[in-house]
Formats: structure tokens, C-alpha cells, sequence
């Protein structure tokens, strides 16, 4: 492992240094030279080495999903047990394939309460978020339930769900918690207004070119009770999009010619 070749690489620096050391001596001091100061001592660790494992098994806990799946105590120590043993290099204690179903369906059971639970969550905080929201008459509600505030009018042209737009923007959780930017990318993209999830497509008609706009989109008009990379299910979102360009739908193409009649035989 690179972690440990890299303590032992250092400790063998260490006692090249040592050993360096001691067959070099210093040279010794002037006669009136005044003693040097005892270096100090090393201040004492802050914390063991089994606190630092108690955090490590913490950590471990955390990853696999011990808090987010409700784990009871009982499956908590039954989970431990299989630790245990297989840190003390004992075989599995039953067949694994045999166990592997019930594992699997446990698992399921529990990622789904899981998720039952983060949606009835999200959907709480958001209702809460859009009945104080409702009360800013800056912003405007729309029949789907879309909310939105012109932050600043443009002079161009209206979207249309047949165009393309070009935008900057930044998307956020109602936390403030930034799940995408195309600013911090550096970069603007291009959207097909129809081709992105409902809030945001009807939101971007109601901004002409040049302006910005804060598209404020319930769960049910975004990634809804799926979620997405980022969004956790049921999540409402906030977007402030600066439109800077809107390219029309493509005129339909011509008909195609009729065929030239076939030659006679």
C-alpha cells in the first residue's frame, strides 16, 4: 500500500538522518558561550489511537449507510458480528449465495423507507418554502404551480418551447446548496426549451433575451420522487437564469421533390 511504503520510506529517512547525525558532531561550543535553551516538549497528542479507530469505524458506519437505512440496534450487532469475523479471518458464518436474496431484498426494503422517508421531508420543507414564498408579490405563481421573479427585464425577443436558448445559470437546492452551474463551469449552454424538465421550460418563455429570471420549480415539475445526481428525491429547486440568446426552431424543410417518372421499357 502506498500508505505504508510511505511510513516506512520516512522512517528510514529518519534514521538516515539519525545516524548521520551522530557520526558528524557538532562543534562544541565557545568557552563563554552561554548554555542553549532546553527545547520544549512535544506537546501530547490530543487524541489516542482508539479514539482515532472509533472515528474511523464511525466513518465507516456512515458510508454504508447505517443512519440513512434506520438500522435497528439488533441488525446494528449483527452486522458488527460479521465484522468481527471476518477481521479475525473466519469464513462467512452461512452460505453466502443462499443468503444473498435475503440480503438483497432487506436492502430494498430498507433503501425504499429510506427514500419514503426523504421525500415526505422534502415535500414538508417545501411546502412550507412556497406558502411564505406566496407572500413576496414580486413573484408571480403560474397555474402548473410554478413560481417566478423577473430580476431583470431584457429587450429581445420571448423564448418559445420550439427554440433553442442559450443561458447561464446556477441551480440550487432550497438549502442553497449548488447542484449545478454552468457559471462555475465557465461556460454558457444551450438548451432546446422542450427538452428540459417542465418548470424549466415553461419558466424560460417568461423571460425575453437579455434579461434574468428566478425560476423557483416544485419537485412535481422537476426531477420529482426519482431525484437526480445531486437532487435528492422529492426536491424542489430554485434557478436564476440569465438568457443570453434565443435561436428559433428551423424553418420546416421543403417538401421533397416528386420522383422522376421511371424510364419505358
Amino acid at each position: 500500500m502506498k500508505f505504508t511504503s510511505s511510513l516506512i520510506l520516512c522512517a528510514a529517512a529518519l534514521g538516515l538522518t539519525t545516524g548521520l547525525a551522530a557520526q558528524d558532531p557538532a562543534p562544541a561550543p565557545a568557552a563563554d558561550a552561554k548554555p542553549a535553551a532546553a527545547a520544549p516538549a512535544a506537546p501530547a497528542p490530543a487524541y489516542t489511537e482508539t479514539q482515532a479507530l472509533e472515528v474511523y469505524g464511525h466513518m465507516l458506519a456512515k458510508k454504508i449507510g447505517l443512519v440513512d437505512m434506520s438500522f435497528s440496534k439488533d441488525e446494528v450487532a449483527a452486522i458488527t458480528r460479521g465484522i468481527v469475523m471476518a477481521a479475525d479471518g473466519k469464513p462467512s458464518p452461512y452460505p453466502e449465495d443462499k443468503v444473498l436474496p435475503i440480503l438483497e431484498s432487506l436492502m430494498q426494503q430498507k433503501q425504499q423507507a429510506w427514500l419514503d422517508k426523504l421525500r415526505a421531508e422534502n415535500q414538508t420543507q417545501a411546502d412550507a418554502f412556497f406558502a411564505k414564498l406566496k407572500q413576496d408579490k414580486s413573484v408571480v405563481e403560474t397555474p402548473s404551480g410554478l413560481c417566478y421573479q423577473v430580476l431583470k427585464p431584457g429587450e429581445g425577443p420571448y423564448p418559445k418551447a420550439s427554440d433553442t436558448v442559450k443561458v447561464n445559470y446556477v441551480g440550487k437546492l432550497l438549502d442553497g446548496t449548488v447542484f449545478d452551474s454552468s457559471i462555475q463551469r465557465g461556460q454558457p449552454v444551450e438548451f432546446a426549451v422542450d427538452k428540459v424538465i417542465p418548470g424549466w421550460s415553461e419558466g424560460i418563455q417568461k423571460i425575453n433575451k437579455g434579461g434574468k429570471i428566478r425560476l423557483y420549480i416544485p419537485s412535481k415539475l422537476a426531477y420529482g420522487d426519482a431525484g437526480a445526481e445531486g437532487i435528492p428525491p422529492g426536491s424542489a429547486l430554485i434557478f436564476d437564469v440569465d438568457l443570453l440568446d434565443v435561436t428559433p426552431a428551423a424553418a420546416a424543410a421543403p417538401a421533397a421533390a416528386p420522383a422522376a417518372p421511371a424510364p419505358a421499357k
